[in-house]
């Protein structure tokens, strides 16, 4: 999914992230409020921060100074040029919150397009299709896997792209995956590069990957197949492409999707995020954190990537003497240029290969 081509970019837009605005809860609304090249946040919908500014909610500078309203409507009322509400939290059970019906509806009857993040598809269901026909507005759910006849098992018809091929991977879920990602996709542009990137989650689509899908949504047999034909239509137009991981090897609970991830790219070098405090998984307490070492081991063993460096949430030196590999903070001042630093002479570095095989040297 590219919504890039969906919309007139960037649209104004409505963000709803009632009660997660934020929080770990509300990080599609967080990225997109702060990230997204597809919607220009004109307001937040929070009744819990209404009235606070986005900059003091979310720790920096760079939000928009934007208003955060506590409904659809008065959010409406400030910025009536809108054209979108998206939706950034996906509630715990998937279902969609009663109190947000009428939330949506009045959206929808001001003639926003809806941009849903929910695990319930409103565009599969009777009443959003006819209340979206009504008032001539597109509903899409980012969540929505591919169709069966986009499916197909990973062949290896990644190897033959000219690109350079970076993943970001993990210690651990929640550990910043897609902000190193969009960081150094970011840093690469500014930089002059050919630079496009493929997310595997919701925030990455709605904040503008070039293709993403959910992959979570995905049947395992196809997930590398399905990584494998984002890379490559991304790769197609781009002399550099940045892949958003999921999860890590790691991690019993979910570690076949990040080695599908893995195995669809293919990554001429891996990026670990990592949050060197973290002891306990997250939302797995009963799991350790099995640390940069373990999975930096897994991933070169099972791939042929090198592993660039560190995306880490601690101190860069500190984490570089920890674990023997250059490391950067992007949530520090020029961080996100000096991880890209560390990716291109690890590309550098690599051995000068034949055209077909995945790397190209340019980047």
């Amino acid at each position: 999914m590219n919504l890039r081509e969906r919309f007139d970019v960037p649209v104004p837009a409505i963000v709803l992230a009632e009660g997660e605005f934020g929080t770990t809860g509300g990080k599609t609304a967080n990225g997109v409020v702060t990230h997204s090249e597809v919607f220009d946040a004109k307001a937040i919908v929070d009744s819990e921060t209404a009235g606070r500014q986005p900059s003091e909610v979310l720790g920096t500078p760079d939000a928009p100074d934007v208003p955060i309203a506590d409904s659809v409507a008065a959010a409406l009322e400030a910025a009536p040029e809108v054209e979108a509400l998206v939706i950034g939290v996906a509630p715990a059970g998937g279902q969609l919150p009663d109190p947000w019906v009428e939330e949506i509806e009045a959206a929808i009857e001001a003639g926003c397009d809806v941009v849903s993040g929910l695990h319930v598809f409103l565009s599969e269901d009777e009443h959003w299709t006819a209340l979206a026909d009504e008032y001539d507005v597109s509903l899409v759910d980012v969540r929505k896997p591919p169709g069966g006849d986009e499916l197909r098992v990973g062949d290896g018809s990644v190897d033959d792209v000219d690109a350079d091929l970076v993943l970001t991977l993990g210690t651990d879920c929640a550990v910043g995956k897609r902000t190193a990602t969009f960081e150094l996709y970011r840093a690469a542009v500014e930089a002059g590069l050919d630079a496009g990137w493929v997310a595997t989650g919701q925030t990455g689509i709605m904040v503008g990957a070039h293709e993403g899908v959910v992959v979570d949504r995905v049947p395992a047999d196809f997930v590398a197949g399905v990584v494998e034909d984002m890379v490559k239509a991304v790769a197609a137009d781009h002399d550099l492409v940045f892949v958003e991981g999921q999860a890590c090897l790691t991690h019993r609970a979910y570690s076949s999707v990040t080695l599908g991830v893995l195995h669809g790219t293919w990554p001429d070098a891996v990026v670990i995020a990592d949050e060197p405090s973290r002891e306990k998984r997250t939302h797995f307490e009963r799991f350790d954190v099995d640390g940069v070492e373990k999975e930096r081991s897994l991933i070169e063993d099972l791939s042929e990537a090198t592993v660039a460096g560190l995306s880490t949430w601690g101190d860069p030196e500190a984490q570089e003497e920890t674990h023997g590999l250059p490391a950067a903070n992007v949530y520090h001042e020029g961080g996100a240029a000096e991880l890209l630093g560390i990716v291109r002479d690890s590309l550098d570095e690599a051995p000068t290969a034949s055209a077909g095989d995945g790397t190209d040297g340019e980047a």
